[in-house]
């Protein structure tokens, strides 16, 4: 199983000023871009963190999810959520071909590929590609609560990017208390249902 971004977020896409306002960092000097790499690596990482703590996808993107067959008889769970659109869904092995019947049910925890029957059988030595859009969308779409834990976490790792290794580990607890509501919970190994 190998889930892949097909294109990063863009450094446009990202919250860079909102960011400099939150660490106050000052403006109307000639210097006022010097520390937007900084920033936005940081906001990368944020995002990058709170993303596979939760299951979820902030700024909406492509993927690409490989899996070797489905989970399920005639539904299959996607990896994150939420997903706004499945773009293609084909097992390719010695040829490529498109699986078709299968529709999105979205859930803001777990969507999923249902078929109406069963789904196809993947033969050995193939594997499923399903191509997918999923994000809430823009950076102003993310809901505030996970914004917040963004800039928040963001700000912690500029604060401290000097003392690496000599804190504890785990988030900080303002941000574990935002993203805890949109955290998947996953019973019995995130089984087909």
């Amino acid at each position: 199983m190998m889930l892949t971004e097909e294109g990063p977020v863009l450094a446009d896409d990202l919250p860079i000023a909102r960011m400099k306002e939150h660490l106050r960092l000052g403006t109307g000097f000639s210097d006022d871009g010097m520390q937007d790499g900084l920033v936005e690596s940081h906001l990368r990482a944020a995002i990058a963190t709170i993303e596979g703590r939760i299951g979820k996808v902030l700024i909406a993107r492509r993927f690409r999810w490989e899996i070797s067959g489905w989970r399920g008889r005639s539904a299959q769970a996607l990896p994150v959520a939420p997903v706004s659109e499945v773009v293609s869904v084909e097992i390719v092995g010695a040829d490529r071909r498109a699986v078709t019947g299968l529709r999105l049910e979205r859930d803001a925890h777990r969507p999923r590929l249902v078929s109406g029957f069963v789904l196809p059988e993947v033969p050995a030595g193939s594997h499923v590609e399903i191509v997918f859009d999923a994000g809430f969308g823009v950076w102003d779409a993310v809901p505030a609560d996970l914004r917040q834990a963004v800039l928040l976490l963001a700000a912690e790792f500029y604060e401290n990017r000097h003392e690496a290794g000599l804190r504890a580990s785990g988030l900080p607890m303002a941000v574990v208390t935002l993203i805890e509501r949109w955290r998947t919970v996953r019973v019995l190994g995130g089984g087909a249902a």
